[in-house]
């Protein structure tokens, strides 16, 4: 029995895709029943590394999409258009669809699934998030059993490179990001990665399956590394800490959740703080399982094409026991509640003056007696407890004040920051970041 596929792009990870499909060798021997029908491409005349038959390629895209003869399409085109429009079309069509598109999921994730449950057909996404890292499944299938509390991890390679290079060679944000540019770790337009949307989109994802219920991307807190410096970086090494842009999801309470996305000061001995380089990591904390993390490379073709092609075994799993298939009188079968996105909620998200949790701020004043003082003393009137502070010396003529808290009201903080702000012997406030 043959299950037919439909490819959408031949790009990094389409072409990785194609290599594993027709190389099902010491393999899981299902492979060996999955058929590359055919190959989406912008152009035919493009020289490619695969020696294919030109009559799998077509650049007729929806022609892939509504080709009764085809049981799976797999979109690795990227993007939000023409991506989500494909993929409606497939579920129209009782296609089951394989992505490994974060951004549309991000942010379509509604009327896809929407769509999908309507129509009766699976919507899979392991490469979405994490690269070749097993996530997604584990926490719709091996972890359902959990009360999820906390989903925290290090899931953009990009910024996780740019970080470990400053932190190991005191390099300054640009100098290593061009460097990162040059070396292709890094896009020419590097916003989404740098200003953290890449891993808001993920985090919204990974949120939405930890705690069963849709998430408005819109309303989750996004920042980036853009303003973490070579000065950071050394007093967080100094203060027993690295840096790192966390994409986190916690459990605030029965009602709401926390989703945010920050570079944040981690303690050397916490696991992700030696993640290192392009890898990603994710760490579940769950009741009664406790920690579990999962570790490897977010990105690339072999990585992110093994998670795409798990997705593609799993439909193709469930076509060969009859599970899946559309009937005769097309009504939608019934789907594996485990692998399918039902929930139809929205979850409720609070808001980040809300937040609890440690800060480091460093703060260049005037080098007059008492600054000091004052500056524990407007914390100390918006009950802003103070874990230590150190006054590191001069820069450009200026006392250099380093301040870490203890948990406090984020709302709070940024209350007392404004005072601060306003004080004539303060000249700059010149770095905030989030303690975990």
């Amino acid at each position: 029995m043959a299950f037919k596929v439909g490819l959408l792009g031949l790009g990094t990870v389409g072409t990785g895709t194609v290599e594993i499909l027709r190389d099902p060798a010491q393999r899981h021997p299902l492979l060996q029943e999955l058929v590359i029908h055919k190959i989406g491409v912008r152009s035919l005349d493009k020289a490619r590394s695969l020696n294919l038959s030109p009559d799998l390629l077509t650049t007729d895209l929806d022609a892939i999409v509504t080709d009764p003869e085809i049981d799976i399409i797999v979109e690795v085109i990227g993007g939000l258009e023409p991506a989500r429009s494909l993929i409606l079309k497939a579920i129209a069509h009782k296609k089951h669809v394989v992505t490994a598109n974060k951004a549309a999921i991000a942010r379509f994730g509604d009327e896809i699934f929407t769509a999908a449950s309507e129509a009766g057909v699976y919507v899979l996404l392991e490469a979405a998030v994490g690269g070749g890292i097993p996530v997604i499944e584990p926490l719709k299938q091996s972890l359902c059993a959990n009360r999820i509390n906390t989903v925290i991890g290090i899931v953009n390679g990009t910024t996780n490179y740019i970080l470990t290079r400053m932190q190991t060679e005191g390099g300054d944000f640009g100098e290593i990001l061009a460097d990162a540019q040059q070396l292709g770790y890094a896009e020419a337009d590097p916003t989404a990665d740098v200003d953290g949307l890449d891993a808001a989109d993920k985090i919204a994802i990974l949120a939405s399956l930890a705690f069963s219920g849709r998430i408005k991307l819109s309303e989750v807190y996004c920042e980036g590394i853009r303003q973490v410096g070579a000065a950071e970086i050394a007093y967080a090494e100094k203060l027993g800490f690295v840096i790192k842009l966390l994409a986190i999801a916690k459990r605030e309470s029965d009602e709401q959740l926390q989703v945010r996305v920050h570079p944040t000061l981690v303690p050397k001995a916490h696991p992700l703080a030696n993640v290192n380089d392009v890898y990603n990591a994710i760490l579940i904390e769950g009741d009664p399982i406790g920690q579990v993390m999962f570790f490897g490379r977010g990105a690339g073709a072999g990585p992110t094409a093994s998670a795409v092609v798990s997705d593609i075994l799993n439909i193709a799993a469930i076509l060969k026991v009859g599970r899946g298939q559309i009937t005769q009188a097309d009504v939608p079968p019934i789907l594996d509640p485990l692998l399918a996105c039902s929930h139809q909620h929205y979850c409720t998200i609070a808001p980040m003056s809300e937040l609890v949790t440690r800060f480091y701020a460093r703060f260049l004043t005037q080098d007059y007696p008492g600054v000091i003082g004052k500056l524990g003393t407007c914390f100390g009137d918006h009950e802003v407890s103070l874990e230590s502070v150190v006054q590191a010396g001069l820069r450009d003529g200026l006392a250099e004040i380093v301040v870490v808290t203890h948990d406090v009201r984020e709302g709070n903080f940024r209350e007392a920051l404004d005072e601060i702000q306003r004080m004539t012997t303060v000249a700059k406030v010149a770095s905030v970041l989030r303690v975990l």
